[in-house]
């Protein structure tokens, strides 16, 4: 991993346009390529990134400051970023990641769907538990009706963060001859209105898991509607 701290200005042109003026922030340069910038606040979110594959080059401009350009090769989205001095520059190996281990309930949520895929979609059937790719294991790899791969992605609570996660395994499973076409569903016991509306622009489906009903423990007769 690469990070710089630098007063710079960045610029982002594709679906969408953004700008952030001149300010001291953090680039973060990560070993699978992708670029995300940080300010000194707003928690964990960067404040725009590019997620792999992304391809940075660096040069200069006619009047010699130093110029980052980052573009997608599957996209015409450009990030630049422009600076005007590097305060602090380094680089650091991390090596190789085990892996987010999941809370009881998380864990669990897994295990059911794995029991019962076609709760996510009908005809859904597992093909495996935490199926490995080069930047971390999908949770459930399944065959829909049609043979077709689908990767599922789980969480407690789905955000954007899980979104941007299964695009990212997409994109790689994506790249295997034998296992494309494959698609996307993000499972969540609730999903925030934001990472619904970007799934269905990535055409990644949803599906809202009820946890309880799940584990047999939801009783119809107890509802009053």
């Amino acid at each position: 991993m690469r990070l710089v701290v630098a007063r710079c200005q960045v610029d982002y042109a594709g679906r969408l346009t953004a700008h952030l003026p001149m300010a001291t922030r953090v680039l973060m340069i990560k070993a699978d390529g992708s670029v995300l910038v940080h300010s000194d606040g707003g928690s964990y979110k960067p404040l725009n990134w590019m997620s792999p594959p992304c391809t940075l080059r660096e040069g200069t401009t006619d009047d010699g400051q130093v110029e980052w350009t980052v573009t997608n090769p599957k996209s015409d989205d450009t990030l630049r970023i422009l600076i005007e001095e590097i305060h602090h520059e380094s680089s650091h190996d991390l090596g190789i990641d085990p892996g987010l281990q999941k809370d009881g309930v998380e864990k669990h949520l897994q295990e059911l769907l794995a029991d019962h895929p076609a709760t996510l979609s009908p005809g859904l059937t597992l093909v495996r538990r935490e199926f490995p790719t080069a930047i971390g294991p999908v949770d459930l790899m399944c065959k829909d009706a049609d043979g077709h791969s689908v990767a599922v992605e789980i969480k407690r609570r789905g955000e954007i963060d899980g979104v941007e996660q299964l695009t990212r395994y997409l994109e790689l499973l994506n790249r295997d001859p034998l296992l494309a076409p494959v698609r996307g569903i993000f499972a969540a016991q609730e999903i925030k209105p934001q990472a619904r509306v970007l799934a269905t622009d990535r055409g990644i489906a949803c599906a809202v898991v009820d946890y309880d009903a799940l584990r047999g423990l939801d009783d119809p007769s107890h509802r009053l509607f």
